[in-house]
């Protein structure tokens, strides 16, 4: 399962302002690609979609799309593209002013939205939601909260929104992205007992190291390995043992409501000083500064990490008993804490409606049923009584329940991707039990999240996913693009060459150069704006 974790506003281009100047020149549409009514009234509507090269070239061969034509009488023409090319194509097409009724899984960020929203290319949906969607509705009545966050600082919905929900609070599938996975195995082997402070575990990848906990003879074991950029192969949940701890947008929120930038902290300089240590002892892989996931990949499948940093560790060393959690690690002042990951199931921009669509009603209509809950279901994972394709589900029709069949060995994304269809949708967390069954790696992962992790979460709340207005979103964009990469470049320095006391003053002094304190404003009035 993928996280949601992308930066909605550092996707803005020149693109969007550029595209849509020449859409105002060349008119809205005039391509005669709009809506039609064929002769038995059934109407035909445009709409342009991205997929995998896994998935069918024409989405209407979907068992979920063909079922959802006969349930609405409405047939949709597609033009879609493979994921590594749509963005491009979607911004030519709204270029040539040659727009579809709709853009369906359309990949916006927020500054996009409302750049294409003021042009007049895409239109608000509050009334079409209001008049004509109950599924919508409901959701936004069960879950308030949803309606706040896509709703835009000038009042308007602009997209149908994904949602997808597992677990809550801090038990949300989402509340830590880079757990720590270590190899079980080596320490049975070498009459260890699982870390419980950062001492111990220094003692523990030293051990690793020079132990041949292997049994090859050879000194090929790497105690710990990460990817060293933010995200869910960082090794910066070790960070939360020296104070509030780090995550990948570098925001933590105490929970007296103050928003604080993790890398300008106290405990920041003392974890970063760990780091250098476990480095001097060369107890990093030192290709941890440059690999991509390939690299951190292949080493995995060989079980050569005593330790490393992944959502789930079936995707990096398969789900075997070699590797087990670890759990947080107490630090210098005999604290444990555990810094929770700012994300939700959320995309906000996820389909549009341009101003060329002359059958608002049956778009509506169509998009409308994607959140009815069996429906949400399909949308996100794939569907049952294919007899084509393997199944996702089987249909327990007593109970009008979908239950997750056995994977059999196929890689759930795969499956997924050649069967859903990714749009618009909603899965609350009452729908477990419900509509549906959890997916077994996610109900796994829940326990163990549960278990382990949550007991330590010190944070009563997170950074919210807050819909910032285009002046906003410019200076958020302006500094991030300087001060993330500068605090990115220092920290990969200090790990290395351990200067970071020296050089703590001057570094404070250019982060706020680069716009720290304007930054801590916007995201500190977004905040108190979200939880209003």
């Amino acid at each position: 399962m993928n996280k949601m974790r992308a930066k909605k506003y550092a996707g803005r281009t020149l693109s969007v302002s550029a595209l849509a100047a020449l859409l105002i020149l060349s008119g809205c549409g005039g391509s005669g690609k709009a809506a039609t009514e064929s002769q038995d009234g059934k109407v035909t509507l445009n709409f342009l979609t991205q997929s995998s090269p896994l998935a069918p070239a024409d989405p209407n061969d979907k068992l979920i799309n063909k079922r959802l034509e006969e349930k609405t009488g409405i047939h949709i023409n597609w033009k879609n593209y493979t994921s590594d090319v749509f963005a491009e194509k979607r911004n030519l097409a709204v270029a040539s002013g040659d727009l579809p009724d709709a853009i369906f899984d359309a990949g916006y960020g927020d500054y996009d939205l409302l750049k294409l929203a003021k042009d007049g290319v895409i239109i608000p949906l509050d009334d079409l939601i209001e008049q004509h969607m109950p599924n919508l509705k409901k959701v936004l009545e069960q879950a308030p909260e949803y309606k706040k966050m896509i709703t835009a600082p000038d009042g308007h919905i602009y997209s149908f929104p994904w949602i997808e929900e597992l677990g809550s609070g801090k038990e949300r599938i989402q509340s830590v992205d880079d757990l720590p996975w270590i190899n079980v195995e080596w320490l049975k082997k070498l009459g260890l007992e699982m870390p419980k402070t950062t001492e111990e575990l220094k003692k523990v990848l030293i051990a690793f190291k020079t132990q041949d906990p292997n049994g090859n003879g050879k000194a090929d074991e790497i105690p710990l390995s990460f990817v060293n950029k933010p995200g869910g192969e960082d090794l910066a949940f070790l960070f939360a043992s020296f104070g509030l701890g780090e995550n990948w947008d570098h925001t933590v929120v105490t929970n007296d409501g103050k928003v604080v930038f993790t890398a300008s902290e106290d405990g920041y300089k003392e974890a970063v000083k760990f780091v250098h240590e476990l480095y001097q002892e060369g107890l990093i892989d030192i290709e941890s500064f440059q690999q991509d996931w390939n690299t951190y990949l292949a080493k995995g499948k060989d079980n050569r990490y005593g330790l490393y940093f992944t959502w789930d560790k079936a995707n990096i060393t398969g789900n075997n008993d070699t590797y087990d959690l670890m759990p947080p690690l107490a630090g210098p002042s005999g604290e444990v804490n555990v810094t929770r990951t700012n994300g939700i199931g959320l995309d906000r921009g996820r389909m549009v409606v341009t101003s060329s669509n002359k059958h608002l009603d049956e778009t509506a209509k169509w998009v409308d049923q994607l959140y009815d809950p069996l429906q949400s279901v399909q949308d996100n994972w794939g569907t049952y009584g294919d007899d084509k394709q393997q199944n996702i589900f089987e249909l327990d029709e007593a109970k009008g329940m979908l239950k997750h069949l056995p994977l059999e060995g196929t890689a759930p994304v795969e499956l997924r991707q050649k069967t859903s269809i990714a749009g618009p949708l909603a899965i609350l967390n009452g729908y477990y039990g419900k509509y549906t069954t959890m997916p077994d790696d996610a109900a796994w992962r829940l326990k163990l999240l549960k278990d382990v992790m949550v007991p330590h979460m010190k944070a009563e709340n997170t950074y919210p996913n807050v819909f910032f207005s285009i002046d906003e979103l410019d200076r958020l964009s302006t500094i991030q693009t300087d001060m993330f990469a500068y605090l990115e470049r220092k920290r990969t320095e200090w790990y290395q060459n351990g200067k970071v006391d020296q050089e703590w003053d001057a570094y404070l002094k250019e982060l706020n150069r680069l716009g720290l304190q304007d930054w801590l404003s916007i995201k500190q009035a977004g905040y108190d704006r979200n939880t209003k």
